[in-house]
């Protein structure tokens, strides 16, 4: 047992450093990347192209749905005993508090109990019990109890269960039919066929209230320890081809079904897979072993050890969003004379259109179309990124060498953030086919590089506003920049969203490699 219990902590230490093994091979993740897909793989693919509801994101709407509801009905019952507002207030926020704290306590919020048709009710009924008992029980604390208050709470509590009792089986219902149509699921694959994946399938199905949806297999295995099908399940490719797999399809979960003492091979895999934004979980059936609890997670019974998480998943993304809308908006307006002027002087300065176009790596490795205003001369353009711009670059106009500089030439992805190409801030995004001023590709000068597009790249970054911008004249100028980016995606929050977006007037000041 103790063997067991140093092998996953050993394995924990290790793969959340596995992108730094020098034993990673160059250009694997580039490799990765452009593996072939065999034909059930691709229909597969496609088949999950649609976008699902997170179960968890549609736990957090019904509980702040039931925030707000319970606090407006609060408010209306309560209005005639308290004349001041700011008691009013408090009263109400403290009853709503208590009944979502206590059905938060009651797990009357996992997805499994909203789509049922009863457990939730009695529950909600419990929580609004409590809730309106521990107000009776504050006010009678503080002499304030009355008949009146506590008509007016049992008021609050009897039309609170009613409303909230038939939206949430409605809801419910409504659940019930998004789960059999998958549109509210965690899709995962499982990586590692043969007969541990069967035992953790065979286990899975014992939970058939769980939101897991096993989408198929992949394993590098071709003998008889890795058959086509396994419990029902295709196997889809290679570990190699489900990096393509997961960057056409839309999943959520990775699930590695090999022993936790099968290290050597989980490290290798991780090697290939921790560059996808994805969950990335190790399941074991031996029922004796036990995780660092910090780590660990469960689907039904099932213990899954955290070998990376999503860097944004769920609320974080749509906080990310709202903030990219509520900012870039507002800066697309107020920044737009400046942008028309710059358009008349590239006009004025040399023949060609204004914008200029180029496909770059966009999130999870996606090719997007990113606008910039056009800097070099239109008979020299360059949209594949062929040859990088240098110091005194004939082909730079004059204008062009001012906003390239000032980076004005980067305003017009502010239209890339408001279709949800780009966020405000990010990782710089590289063109496709990006190569050094010494004529070598990204790819080929740091390994894992596919892992800075783990996040929606950005018009800023944290790599520019620490001064690593511009030419990328020696490796250690990339590498930096990459390391920049991945302290950014494992350390994101708004809040270092906002310190980039204020450093990056001042590093613009800067300008030193900016041509």
């Amino acid at each position: 047992m103790k063997n067991k219990k140093q092998r996953v902590n050993l394995f924990e230490r290790e793969s959340v450093r596995v992108y730094r093994l020098s034993e990673a091979s160059p250009g694997r993740a580039s490799a990765s990347a452009s593996a072939e897909l065999p034909v059930n793989a691709r229909r597969m693919a496609q088949m999950l192209e649609r976008p699902v509801l997170s179960p968890r994101v549609a736990r957090g709407l019904v509980r702040l749905v039931e925030c707000g509801t319970l606090f407006l009905i609060a408010l209306a019952v309560l209005v005639p005993f308290h004349p001041d507002w700011m008691h009013r207030l408090a009263l109400c926020s403290l009853l709503t508090l208590a009944a979502v704290v206590t059905m938060q306590i009651l797990n009357g919020y996992e997805p499994s109990l909203l789509r049922s048709k009863r457990t939730q009710i009695a529950r909600l009924a419990a929580s609004l019990a409590l809730a309106s008992a521990m107000a009776a029980l504050a006010a009678a604390l503080f002499h304030d109890l009355t008949w009146e208050f506590l008509k007016s709470l049992a008021l609050w509590a009897t039309g609170s269960f009613t409303l909230l009792s038939t939206l949430r089986l409605a809801l419910g219902a409504r659940m019930r039919k998004w789960v059999r149509n998958g549109f509210m699921e965690r899709r995962a694959i499982l990586v590692g066929g043969g007969g541990a994946a069967e035992a953790f399938i065979r286990r899975l199905e014992m939970h058939p209230d769980n939101d897991v949806r096993i989408c198929g297999i992949f394993d590098d295995r071709n003998d008889d320890r890795s058959p086509a099908i396994v419990a029902g399940y295709p196997k889809l490719g290679s570990v190699a081809q489900l990096t393509e797999f997961a960057r056409r399809a839309r999943i959520d979960m990775l699930i590695v079904t090999l022993p936790v003492s099968a290290q050597a091979r989980l490290l290798s895999i991780m090697r290939e897979l921790w560059v996808l934004p994805l969950d990335i979980r190790v399941a074991d059936s031996s029922p004796d072993l036990s995780f660092p609890s910090r780590s660990r997670s469960f689907v039904g019974d099932i213990p899954l050890l955290h070998a990376f998480d999503r860097p944004l998943a769920e609320w974080d993304i749509v906080s990310k969003r709202c903030m990219d809308l509520l900012i870039g908006l507002p800066a697309l307006v107020l920044l737009s004379p400046l942008m028309l002027a710059t358009a008349i002087a590239i006009k004025l300065d040399s023949p060609g259109p204004v914008f200029f176009r180029q496909k770059r790596h966009g999130f999870n490795n996606q090719i997007i179309n990113v606008w910039k205003f056009r800097s070099l001369r239109h008979e020299d353009s360059d949209p594949a990124a062929r040859r990088i711009v240098t110091h005194n670059d004939s082909r730079v106009t004059r204008v062009g060498r001012f906003i390239r500089r000032s980076s004005i030439d980067e305003l017009p992805q502010l239209f890339n953030v408001l279709s949800g190409e780009l966020s405000l801030v990010g990782p710089r995004p590289h063109a496709v086919h990006a190569r050094s001023s010494f004529d070598q590709n990204f790819t080929e000068i740091v390994d894992g590089y596919f892992g800075r597009h783990k996040v929606k790249p950005g018009i800023t970054g944290w790599a520019q506003v620490n001064g690593w911008r511009g030419e990328i004249d020696n490796g250690e100028k990339l590498q930096k920049r990459f390391e920049y980016d991945l302290y950014y995606i494992e350390n994101w929050s708004l809040l270092l969203d906002l310190r980039i977006l204020v450093m990056t007037p001042i590093s613009l000041l800067r300008s030193a490699g900016a041509y």
